[in-house]
This record gives structure tokens, sequence and C-alpha cells, in this order.
């Protein structure tokens, strides 16, 4: 009998999964499903790499990708068991400060917090309703993006509007909190002398952030009331003054609906390049535009990596991770680039090879690359879900 626990985070138009034994930290198997819809295609590999034959099956929606990749891990495991299912949710308010078990009222209550992330609390709600739907009986775990950063000062939770707006849910929240979770505990093992001091993370993909950790807590992070605030991001505009909002509305005429696609889907890298929101294709472009698009990508990590240290009174380690954090060179390089005034600092041979300490011997403040694995912070959260049940 393979007793496991199933990881599930449901995109817009994609859904990914993995599947972990009850006990152990090493993936038994992972499934991708991308442009769920009339294109859908499933992608399914077990521990080693190898692929995993992948059932015929409708992935024109986010039950029907569900149902082919379960048909598939049951092909690959025939005696699967599984224990409990851990979905990513973006947003958990002010409320939800560690993972929850799912039931009808709580999930009546997240699908309140759909005005806050419109582009993606839906779709891990989805995720869940097809799964509670696939295993009735199966605990379905709720892991939030949110929750890492509940425990923020107060001067670093609010904005400065009138007092009864932050009692109304107008306040900080920060993200990608499983992730800087994972990177917060793989500290200990990794860098034990500074993860328990004063640590700067950036998240770095096509979705981007920072955080201040102190003693393994966040303390302030990039990310605020939305997904959209901070660093500029693979379509998303980041840091924006508010005026340009009520311009856009009062002189360009421009509706909700608009300015929405416009902030979450037409900005960032894609929109300042022309080009791409792929880090990749702009590094390769060599076109003035890719470079600008870059360069003001890895300025305002600069400018957000010196707020983040003040916040925190002063830097122990600063890591990179993320799928822009862990393979660009380029882009660290260009973020420590004028940062030695503060400690901060790359080693060219180390960083080219994406080595885990690539700031140089002797380093006043060690600089690290550290995959994340928001996967497993779900699935360890799961199986505890599991052992209180």
């Amino acid at each position: 009998m393979t007793a496991a626990v199933l990881t599930l985070n449901a995109g817009s138009s994609s859904l990914k999964l993995a599947l972990f034994p009850a006990e152990g930290d090493t993936a038994l198997a992972t499934a991708q499903a991308d442009r769920i819809g009339p294109e859908g295609t499933l992608v399914m590999a077990d521990a080693g790499g190898r692929a995993i034959e992948v059932p015929e099956g409708d992935l024109s929606s986010h039950a029907g990708a569900l149902a082919a990749a379960l048909a598939g891990f049951r092909g690959a495991f025939p005696d699967l068991d599984l224990r409990a299912v851990g979905h990513r949710v973006v947003h958990g308010g002010a409320d939800y400060a560690a993972p929850v078990t799912v039931d009808g009222a709580i999930l009546d209550d997240l699908a309140r917090l759909e005005p806050f992330a419109p582009l993606h609390q839906p779709h891990n709600l989805a995720g869940i309703r097809a799964a509670m739907q696939a295993f009735a009986d199966v605990p379905q775990v709720a892991c939030f993006d949110t929750a890492f950063h509940r425990a923020h000062p107060w001067v670093h939770d609010t904005f400065g509007l009138p007092r009864e707006y932050y009692d109304r849910g107008v306040r900080r929240y920060g993200f990608h909190g499983l992730s800087y979770d994972y990177i917060a505990g793989a500290l200990t093992g990794i860098a034990p002398e500074v993860a328990t001091g004063r640590v700067v993370v950036a998240h770095l993909g096509n979705g981007a952030s920072i955080c201040a950790i102190r003693e393994g807590r966040s303390v302030a992070s990039s990310m605020g009331f939305s997904a959209l605030d901070g660093l500029p991001m693979g379509t998303r505009c980041g840091q924006l003054d508010p005026g340009v909002m009520l311009y856009l509305m009062d002189q360009e005429g421009m509706g909700p609906e608009e300015i929405s696609d416009l902030l979450y889907r037409r900005s960032g890298l894609l929109g300042l390049s022309g080009l791409s929101n792929d880090m990749r294709r702009l590094e390769a472009a060599g076109t003035r535009e890719a470079d600008e698009a870059i360069a003001y990508f890895t300025t305002r990590i600069r400018r957000e990596l010196g707020a983040m240290a003040a916040a925190l009174g002063g830097i122990d380690a600063f890591v990179f991770t993320g799928g822009i954090g862990e393979n660009s060179a380029r882009v660290r390089a260009e973020v420590c680039d004028t940062t030695g005034w503060m400690g901060v600092a790359v080693d060219p041979a180390r960083n080219a090879r994406n080595a885990t300490v690539i700031s140089p011997d002797g380093a006043a403040v060690p600089v690290l690359v550290v995959p994340t694995n928001e996967e497993l912070v779900i699935a360890r959260a799961a199986r505890a879900a599991v052992r209180q049940a």
C-alpha cells in the first residue's frame, strides 16, 4: 500500500500537483497541467524524472485536469492510499494564520476573500471543490500564502488611511508565504549561523516579492494589500503611485476591468520590454527595451533590499529563490552590483555556476541561492492535519 498525501496548486489556467509519501520529503511523482481549456496539456513524471503515461482525459476544466492527473498517479501507483490533500490558497485574510482543514463553512468564508485576490483565489477554491468532489472522505487542508506574514508589527501591516479601513481588511497582507516558510526552515540546515538572525529573502519569479525575516518570522514584505504591490513582476506592475489609477479613471476613462487587465496582465517585464515576461527570453534578446526592463526589475529589488534591511535594523544574510532568483546569474549580479556598502556582494565565478553560497569568502553578509519548495510545505501541513485528526 502506497500511503501518500497530494498537494495541489491551482492557477488561472494551470494545475500543479505533487504526490508525497505519508512520511518523507521526496515527492513520489509530479504533474503539471497548463493552458487548461481547449488546448490543455498535462505532463507527469516520477521521482526519478521519468515520464508517467498520461491517460486520455478532459483538460478543458480544473476538475477534468485533476481527474486526468489522478488517473495517471493511480496508474503509476495501483495501491495508492491517499490520506490528505493539501492546497495552496493565496489569501487567508487577517484570520487564517495557520493551515486549516476545510469544510463548507470555511470554504464559504474563503470565498469572501475573492475580491482581495481576484486572479488567484477563485481558482484556488475551484481546486479545493474539485478535490472535495473527487475525495469526499479525505481531509482537504488549505495552506495560505498570507499566513507567514500575520505576525507583522502594526506599522508594517497598515496603510496611511483612516483606521476604519484597516478594521475592514484594507491592510498589508504579504504573499509568497509558503516559499518564505520553506526558506526559513531550510536555512537551519544550510546556514544555521544566520538562520535565526536578520535575513532578507527575494522570491523572484513570474510573481516576485522580497521579505524581511527575523528569527524565522516575517517582519515586513514588499507585497501589500494585493499581489500587485512591491516589485515589478512578469506581467504585474509592482509599486505604483495611487495617483496613476486616479488619472487612468479620470483622464483615460478606464473602468475597473480595464485597469485590472492593465495592471495584472499587461505591465511588468512584459509591458516594459514590449516582448515577453520570460526573463530567459529578455536576457537573450539584447534589445534596449529588454535590457531596460531587466534594469528596472533589478533596481527595484535593490531598493526593496535596502528597505527590508532597514526594517530589520541590519542584515545578516541575503537569499535568492524562485525561478529567476535560482537561475539568473545576471539578475543576481545586477541586484548586488551597488550593494557593497551594506556588505552584500557576489563572487562572479560562484554566481555563474549557481552555487549555494555566491558571496566571496569572508563576506560580511552571506549571499545564498536556495531553491524553494512550496509543495513540501503544503505536504507537511497536510500530514500534520491527519495526525491531529
